[in-house]
C-alpha cells in the first residue's frame, strides 16, 4: 500500500501543477473571480476523477501526461458542482474540508459566478487535449460530448436535482440510485470513460470501463452517506449530519447503517473483479480499497 500512496501522491502533483497552469492567475483583472476559482479549486480536493481519468489512459498504453488537459477539466467540473451545492439555496454549507466554502469568504453571487467560471474554462481545458500529439481530434470531440451529457441534465445536474426534490420525503430504491447514479457516478464513469477513449480502447472495453465507473461511483456515495453519519468531523473538515438536516434521502435512509456497508463491500468485490479483466490495473484496485477505506 505505501508505493501505491507514493503513487497517487505523484499524480496529484502533477494534476496541481497542471491546475495552476490552466486557471487565471490570482491577480488576473477581475482578480476577485480569479481567487474564488482558485480558492475553491484548490481546497484540498483528493483529485480522485482526474486520476481515474490518467488511469485509465495508461490501461491502455497512453501515457497519463497526455490526458492532463481532458483530467483537469473534469476536475474543474467537480469544482464548481461543489461550489454550487454548499450555497444556500442548495445544501448551505459552511465548510468544506476544513475550510470555510466559497460563498463564506466570497459572497453568494461571487461563488455562483466562480462556478460558472470553472465550468465555462473546463470545456476550453479540455478541447486542448487536441494540441497534444498523438490525440486524435475524434477522441476529442467524442471526449467533450460524453463529459457534456455526464454534467449537464441527463448526467450530474439531473441526479441533483431530483436529490432537491426527494428532501423531506420517503423515496423508492429506484429513485435513489438514479439520483445515486447520476450526481456522482456520471462524472466518475466519463472520467474513466475519457481516458480510455483518449487512448483509443476498442468499444468493447470502453463499454467495460463505464461499467466499472458505475461500480465505483456507487461506492463513493454510499461510503459518502455513511461518513456524513458516522465520520470524523476533524477529517472530513466539515459537520457530520447535514444530509439528516437536510432531510435527504441517502443510502443510509433508505437501506439503514449495516446493509450500506453490506453493500459497499458487495460493490467493492463486484468492481475489482472487473478490474482485473484489464492488464496492469494492480493500482485501479488498490484505488477501490482506497475509496472504501477512506476517511474524508
Amino acid at each position: 500500500m505505501q508505493s501505491f500512496e507514493i503513487e497517487l501522491n505523484e499524480i496529484r502533483v502533477k494534476i496541481e501543477k497542471a491546475l495552476d497552469d490552466f486557471l487565471p492567475k490570482s491577480d488576473e483583472y477581475p482578480p476577485k473571480i480569479h481567487e474564488a476559482m482558485r480558492y475553491s479549486t484548490f481546497n484540498g480536493g483528493k483529485r480522485i476523477r482526474p486520476i481515474l481519468t490518467i488511469k485509465a489512459a495508461e490501461l491502455f498504453g497512453l501515457p497519463g501526461e497526455k490526458v492532463l488537459p481532458t483530467a483537469c477539466g473534469i476536475e474543474m467540473i467537480h469544482t464548481y458542482s461543489l461550489i454550487h451545492d454548499d450555497l444556500p439555496a442548495m445544501d448551505n454549507d459552511d465548510f468544506r474540508r476544513g475550510k470555510p466554502t466559497c460563498h463564506k469568504v466570497f459572497g453568494e453571487a461571487v461563488a455562483l459566478l466562480a462556478g460558472d467560471a470553472l465550468l465555462t474554462l473546463a470545456f476550453k481545458t479540455i478541447a486542448k487535449n487536441a494540441e497534444i500529439e498523438g490525440i486524435s481530434l475524434k477522441a476529442v470531440m467524442d471526449v467533450i460530448d460524453r463529459i457534456s451529457l455526464a454534467s449537464g441534465s441527463l448526467g450530474m445536474i439531473g441526479g441533483q436535482t431530483v436529490d432537491i426534490l426527494s428532501e423531506g420525503i420517503k423515496i423508492d430504491e429506484r429513485t435513489l440510485l438514479y439520483i445515486d447514479n447520476h450526481k456522482t457516478g456520471c462524472l466518475i464513469r466519463a472520467s474513466l470513460w475519457s481516458g480510455a477513449r483518449l487512448a483509443e480502447a476498442p468499444a468493447s472495453e470502453l463499454d467495460k470501463i463505464d461499467q466499472l465507473g458505475k461500480k465505483i461511483g456507487l461506492i463513493f456515495q454510499i461510503v459518502d452517506d455513511l461518513l456524513d453519519l458516522h465520520g470524523d468531523e476533524k477529517k472530513l473538515g466539515k459537520p457530520v449530519g447535514s444530509d439528516v438536516r437536510n432531510k435527504k434521502s441517502t443510502f443510509l435512509s433508505v437501506y439503514g447503517y449495516e446493509k450500506s456497508r453490506e453493500l459497499v463491500k458487495v460493490l467493492s468485490n463486484e468492481a475489482k473483479e472487473m478490474a482485473r479483466e484489464f492488464k496492469n490495473s494492480s493500482f485501479l484496485m488498490q484505488l477501490i480499497d482506497f475509496l472504501v477505506e477512506r476517511q474524508h
